[in-house]
């Protein structure tokens, strides 16, 4: 009988595992869009929304709002989208323009310069003032991005926001960051730096943005295909204030509903059910929001048609 081989050293161990690809981290300032998503947005009065697409480019949105708390408006919304789509969500050149009936603008230009470059313009007046305008550049490289962003710049005051963003994948599921805001305006002159983590598991992620100017955390879970849940935290140091939400999303897709409600650490308890009525191009919503604290009740209805 042969001599047995002598076995290499590692031969009994198993395949080395293949790294999962990094990928991009997105943008900063959707760290925490997944467990806001699950928020219910709050709701008064009566809104009757109308969607009319005229192409595959180009829609228009009416939008009435008879508040019962504050004043009634009227918004006129106009949306152009080009033919360079990168993604479901991301489709260039876009061109985004609102008005109400104050003669209030909101206007925002989407533009992509490169492949890795996507630029954005936002203009906003309060009837025929100017109260915000803004540059933004991001760059989305392989595993990380740089985002860049001038807001009211104004060469005769000197006064200018800056803020800067990057983010970089460490591990497919792990993001870390920072965030840089510098303000210059007459007799005063300053800068925050926040720091920033997100983790991202099979059916969970965990945010955190922590700096000088307080911390804001963020938890979201899927439980399942129907059951969506989100907490979030956040602190404050200038104001001494913090706040915890906890938020819930059901999903009835039989039935074509959508339920969300939420609860706060000011006993702000609130919900919105959403039923869309297929065929027809109708999507009807009921909320109700309550603050204990203050006693303060409101109510909404919402018709949205296309």
């Amino acid at each position: 009988m042969g001599n047995a081989l002598p076995l290499r050293p590692g031969s009994l161990r198993g395949a080395p595992r293949k790294e999962e690809p990094r990928g991009n981290p997105g943008s900063f300032d959707e760290l925490h869009r997944k467990c806001k998503e699950v928020f219910p947005q709050q709701m008064e009065g009566v809104k009757l929304i109308v969607n009319k697409s005229f192409s595959s480019h180009f829609q228009v949105t009416h939008t009435i709002h008879m508040s019962t708390i504050g004043q009634s408006s009227y918004h006129f919304s106009a949306t152009y989208v080009g033919d360079q789509q990168l993604g479901p969500t991301e489709t260039f050149p876009t061109l985004v323009g609102d008005i109400n009936n104050t003669g209030s603008l909101n206007a925002q230009v989407l533009y992509l310069l490169a492949e890795q470059i996507r630029t954005k313009a936002v203009f906003q007046t309060q009837q025929s003032k100017f109260v915000t305008w803004q540059f933004d550049t991001e760059y989305r490289g392989d595993d990380y991005t740089a985002t860049l962003t001038l807001g009211n710049p104004n060469l005769i005051s000197e006064s200018i926001i800056v803020v800067a963003h990057f983010l970089q994948s460490v591990t497919s599921r792990l993001v870390l960051g920072g965030e840089m805001v510098y303000h210059r305006r007459l007799g005063e002159e300053g800068a925050i730096v926040t720091l920033a983590g997100k983790y991202t598991a099979l059916k969970w992620i965990a945010t955190l943005n922590l700096g000088y100017g307080g911390a804001h955390a963020s938890y979201y879970h899927r439980a399942n295909d129907q059951i969506q849940v989100g907490v979030e935290f956040e602190a404050n140091t200038r104001l001494q204030d913090t706040s915890f939400a906890f938020g819930y999303q059901l999903t009835l897709p039989k039935t074509n509903m959508v339920f969300r409600g939420f609860l706060d650490s000011s006993w702000c308890v609130g919900a919105i059910l959403e039923k869309k009525l297929p065929p027809l191009p109708v999507t009807l919503a009921l909320g109700a929001f309550l603050n204990h604290w203050k006693h303060r009740f409101h109510c909404g209805f919402s018709i949205i048609v296309g």
